[in-house]
């Protein structure tokens, strides 16, 4: 497919380019939404295809598109303050997005000036990336077994399955990661991403994912079944990582962002419940549960924890930024350490905060029709998206000899 004909299409309305305060402004305000009917699409699994619209047509989706393509080209700090808010309001929507910037920034860094051309263009008229990265079935997280097969004349056939495919359903382009091969060495060949079309001949999205958190992200499985790739749908990966890169960190601190999120939420809706419906314990000998101290101290760590949290984002957002202004070894080092640093205590901030809600909320906080738990299945789920405690591991080994995180795209 050549970029001539599509770009013809580009003259749909565009999304509002927003500042960083529109961005977090109109963020709150959707968050406000999200909140207010998060439990009824746990509960029912229903997925989020308006809420993700009303995401795009905002325009922060396209908050990141760079300034010479007519962006808004925002830091990485405010990005993943705008993720924190929308994942307090539903973690799961927010997570849908989460590979569209991540393809974004690989467009930003590989693509051909033909390439962002184009591809940008399709953001700032409220089209969406998804993601096939990951593959179920293989020996770890980067085996990766999905080809791109020479076929001739700058045409490759495109074969392989992708689980936990989160945004796909919902997406306009789906990059593929593939190692594009040769005829003499199939299955060796460098990584690369195939930028396919959602509904093109030969691909097929499930909603097959069926996790007890995260319920809403769709993060089903894609098939793809030669599928008709031409090179300038392709963009390399592999050169992402040959020198010092934020790729790994940008995506990173873009998960963490979505655990503080699901603290935030956990506190503020049990810090509600104990003011609304919950009972003081007789020993305590006050007449509110507010009152009770043993309530108060709970609540009191538990915001410490979740503040704390707030504190480490901040701080690996603009780390990222510090980076992205002038990339070095050391810089790209400090942008991952920050990151890790904030996905480790993030990871443990909200499993813990959202356990205990029930703890200094009672025992009516755990019936079922009130869905408490759904803070608790979100956060347990999400967290478990790579470990934490090898960002601890790695945090370990600069402190004790200033060895260098690797380089690459879990950091």
């Amino acid at each position: 497919m050549s970029a001539a004909p599509i770009l013809e299409e580009l003259e749909l309305e565009r999304v509002p380019v927003l500042t960083a305060d529109g961005a977090i402004a109109v963020a709150t305000e959707l968050a406000a939404e999200l909140a207010a009917t998060s439990s009824e699409r746990d509960v029912e699994r229903i997925l989020p295809a308006r809420e993700v619209g009303r995401l795009s047509a905002s325009g922060l989706l396209a908050v990141t598109v760079p300034a010479e393509h007519g962006g808004a080209d925002l830091p990485v700090a405010v990005l993943a303050e705008v993720f924190r808010i929308l994942a307090a309001g539903d973690p799961s929507v927010a997570q849908v997005p989460h590979s569209h910037f991540v393809y974004v920034n690989a467009m930003r860094h590989q693509g051909t000036p033909e390439q962002q051309r184009f591809f940008f263009g399709e953001v700032l008229v409220g089209r969406r990336f998804g993601n096939a990265q990951s593959e179920t079935g293989t020996r770890h997280v980067r085996d990766i077994r999905t080809t791109l097969t020479p076929a001739g004349q700058g045409r490759w056939v495109l074969n392989g399955t992708k689980g936990y495919s989160t945004g796909a359903l919902f997406a306009d382009w789906i990059p593929v990661l593939a190692h594009r091969d040769t005829l003499a060495d199939p299955g060796a060949g460098p990584l690369h991403v195939a930028w396919v079309e959602r509904h093109a001949p030969g691909v097929t999205v499930s909603d097959d994912w069926a996790g007890m958190g995260q319920r809403t992200t769709a993060s089903g499985t894609v098939e793809l079944v030669d599928v008709d790739v031409h090179d300038d749908r392709i963009t390399p990966y592999h050169l992402t990582f040959t020198g010092p890169q934020t790729y790994g960190a940008f995506a990173q601190v873009l998960h963490a962002a979505i655990d503080v999120g699901i603290a935030r939420a956990a506190l503020e809706e049990s810090a509600a419940f104990v003011r609304t419906t919950s009972r003081p314990y007789p020993d305590a000998q006050v007449e509110r549960a507010t009152d009770d101290p043993l309530v108060v101290q709970g609540l009191g760590q538990m915001e410490l924890a979740v503040r704390a949290s707030e504190a480490l984002l901040r701080e690996a957002g603009l780390a990222v930024d510090a980076a992205d202004a002038d990339l070095t070894a050391e810089s790209a080092a400090a942008a991952s350490l920050a990151v890790a640093a904030v996905r480790a205590h993030s990871a443990a901030t909200a499993v813990d905060v959202s356990s205990r809600l029930f703890e200094v909320a009672g025992t009516r906080s755990a019936l079922d029709q009130l869905n408490l738990n759904r803070h608790w299945r979100n956060a347990r789920t999400h967290t478990l998206h790579d470990p934490a405690a090898w960002k601890v591991q790695h945090l370990g080994r600069w402190a004790v000899d200033g060895t260098p995180p690797p380089n690459h795209g879990q950091l």
